[in-house]
């Protein structure tokens, strides 16, 4: 249903907003691994979650990297989709017709009208804190890596 950038850019806030503040940010390479994603999609994502401070926040330098302000913990899930331009995942037609509509409908539509309008409020209803909260419960997970052992 998501595209994997939606997939990725979903996980990697979520990952920011456990992990990261303002004083201690994350780098790409945390990121990345810590969402098991290729470091150079993650970086074509963070960008776009950046732009003018979207969603995520950066900063250049030794001490820089990425993080999330308390505003943008804030946001509904549906602002990490329109940062990286994917919010007709909760628009479209199931099956991809750019004409399906109540007057026209495909043979899903009436069918998939009320996942539609499911889908719409949890992405719009759910915050960005409220996905931190439950995955800080541990009953969640936002990686497919398997838990690794720490050396030592």
């Amino acid at each position: 249903m998501l595209s994997k950038t939606a997939e990725y850019a979903l996980r990697a806030t979520i990952y920011i907003a456990q992990k990261a503040t303002e004083e201690n940010k994350l780098g790409l390479e945390q990121v990345a691994e810590g969402i098991d994603s290729p470091k150079s999609f993650t970086a074509k994502i963070l960008q776009m979650l950046t732009q003018n401070d979207r969603v995520v926040s950066s900063a250049r330098g030794p001490r820089g990297g990425f993080y999330l302000t308390g505003k943008a913990r804030k946001l509904p899930v549906r602002a990490i989709l329109e940062a990286v331009e994917e919010e007709n995942v909760i628009t479209k037609c199931v099956l991809g017709l750019k004409e399906c509509s109540e007057v026209r409908p495909c043979p899903m539509h009436m069918q998939y009208k009320a996942i539609k309008k499911q889908l719409r409020q949890m992405f719009e209803n759910t915050s960005i804190q409220q996905l931190v909260e439950e995955s800080n419960k541990g009953a969640f997970f936002i990686s497919n890596a398997k838990t690794r052992k720490k050396k030592g």
